[in-house]
């Protein structure tokens, strides 16, 4: 596993990081045991929300880490408030919120710190100057260590840069969403903020699910793309590891995280991550495969 610094931050994190959102309470004992094997296989950036399975998530995280948390760089999200008859949530990111919250989320992961505290979302309306008060008091008091952000929307990334301290932005990026590339990445390596891919696999697009219409894109061109994934895959490495590849090529990109239902498909991914890097040819390839879109609102 390699691993690259997280902006100003000087945290050194894996380029894969485990996105914990499809582990479920049902199944705690596996994503427990997913989690223990993405550590041994490297991956030191683990990733949460309090808003996943209504904060057991973080629960069963906390629960994973107990005599490991030194080992790993630990992130949570915060800002989406689930309604009191528990049908939903809503956007609440006022500074007296995220100050409630991070008690509950510190409890649960059963830790004294967060390494990463993420505002999960955000629009141009929000009060954007106390958010960022509530997470530099948080920073002050020694509660998180970094802050950042989750979000696709220029406009609120564009706010954030300006005006905050953010160490990353979590953002949605792969060869079927190539959005970010018209100014985002390129805007958040000038300023040195790290970027964390999510979606590295397209929803699965790019490696096994069937092809449908996607951001713009019609059936056929996914399907196009895959191919061109599929054919640049055989014989070095599995489509998983391509896709991401793809991503990590990004200078931009800090790390793409991943998700995985059971442990083999960390062990897919990760396994020989380090050899058989795409070429320059081979990213032409698959650029030419499927054209950059541009965001069309939040611009």
């Amino acid at each position: 596993m390699k691993y690259r610094v997280l902006g100003k931050s000087g945290l050194s994190i894996s380029e894969i990081g485990l996105g914990t959102m499809s582990i479920h309470p049902e199944n705690e004992s596996i994503g427990i045991e997913i989690i223990q094997r993405a550590i041994e296989l490297g991956i030191n950036f683990i990733d949460t929300a309090d808003l996943y399975d209504k904060g057991m998530n973080e629960t069963i995280v906390g629960k994973a880490l107990q005599g490991r948390r030194d080992k790993v760089i630990l992130a949570t999200k915060v800002g989406n408030q689930w309604k009191e008859d528990g049908s939903g949530w809503e956007w609440n990111p006022h500074k007296d919120y995220i100050i409630e919250c991070v008690e509950k989320s510190l409890q649960r992961l059963a830790t004294d710190h967060i390494d990463l505290y993420q505002l999960h979302g955000g629009t141009i309306e929000d009060p954007i100057d106390e958010t960022i008060e509530a997470f530099e008091l948080l920073k002050a008091q020694g509660k998180i260590r970094h802050y950042g952000i989750s979000s696709i929307r220029p406009n609120v990334i564009r706010e954030y840069i300006k005006r905050s301290n953010i160490t990353s932005v979590m953002t949605q990026y792969s060869l079927a969403d190539r959005r970010p590339e018209e100014e985002t990445l390129n805007l958040l390596h000038e300023n040195n903020i790290g970027v964390l891919v999510r979606g590295a696999l397209g929803q699965g697009l790019l490696v096994s699910k069937p092809a449908k219409e996607y951001l713009g894109h019609s059936r056929d061109e996914i399907d196009s793309a895959r191919i061109t994934v599929n054919f640049l895959s055989r014989k070095k490495r599995t489509v998983a590891q391509t896709a991401v590849g793809f991503v990590l090529n990004h200078p931009a990109v800090t790390s793409a995280i991943v998700g995985a239902s059971r442990t083999q498909q960390l062990e897919e991914i990760v396994q020989d991550l380090n050899t058989d890097l795409l070429t320059e040819s081979e990213m032409l390839q698959l650029r030419e495969a499927l054209p950059a879109k541009t965001y069309e609102s939040h611009r």
